[in-house]
């Protein structure tokens, strides 16, 4: 892995949050509290000089699958959870800018009066303006996830790492909450991913980080210092990878 001129493993990330990292009791709905918890993360990692974009989920309000289950238009379904993704970046955007960090929410879906439309060039300038983006809208398209969303804008901003948020310190063979003799794996191929079928990320967006050449790393955000380390020295969380770097 190369080391960039200020010391980082890493200068560029797309970083995906799900959207139950904003949810406030029972899982639900958009906690201030939590946004600002989140961006004040960040914040840390961007002043060290990193270009820093942000895909987030919406399964703190809408989860296309559940309408599905009962009966809706797919592609409705998926529609509405893109929406959803808006509503928290708007949210995160005005978390980051609370705290003194320039920020752009792009929507795949246009909608002009509340965010910009996605437009690959003008995100790329606004990281080297050292804006934090954040990426709304999903893919644009229904049947996607925003995991593959997120791959998807990491190939196209030029991305060093796709880094996956969690609530674990890293992939595990087996859910470490259930299962105490759980291991941790420090290193994964993608194709070992892929056929453990371990719940990284869906299958569609580790393929296309795959074919890419694109590492995704996992780890834990509510650990304080696991995303500066990740930057500064690695050793953090599970990297998915072509090889051990």
């Amino acid at each position: 892995m190369t080391e960039h001129q200020n010391g980082l493993k890493y200068q560029r990330i797309l970083l995906k949050l799900s959207g139950e990292a904003l949810a406030g009791e029972g899982g639900f709905g958009i906690d201030p509290d939590k946004a600002t918890n989140i961006a004040q993360r960040v914040k840390e990692v961007y002043e060290l000089g990193v270009d820093v974009a942000i895909v987030i989920g919406a399964g703190n309000l809408w989860r296309g699958a559940r309408g599905n289950n009962a009966g809706m238009d797919r592609a409705t379904a998926d529609y509405m959870g893109m929406l959803a993704t808006v509503m928290n970046a708007l949210a995160l955007m005005d978390a980051f800018e609370r705290i003194g960090v320039f920020t752009r929410v792009q929507s795949a879906i246009e909608m002009r009066s509340v965010a910009e439309p996605y437009i690959r060039r003008r995100a790329i300038r606004h990281l080297e303006k050292k804006r934090v983006v954040i990426f709304g809208g999903g893919t644009g398209n229904p049947y996607f996830s925003t995991d593959t969303a997120a791959a998807l804008r990491a190939m196209e901003i030029d991305a060093d790492v796709l880094i996956k948020a969690t609530k674990v310190d890293g992939v595990y063979d087996k859910d470490p909450n259930q299962y105490p003799d759980a291991k941790k794996f420090d290193f994964l191929t993608y194709i070992d991913t892929l056929n453990r079928r371990l719940e990284v990320m869906d299958s569609t967006a580790v393929s296309l980080c795959m074919e890419n050449k694109l590492p995704i790393l996992v780890l834990n955000l509510w650990d304080e210092e696991a995303l500066p380390k990740a930057l500064k020295s690695g050793g953090v969380g599970t990297l998915v990878g072509e090889k051990r770097s």
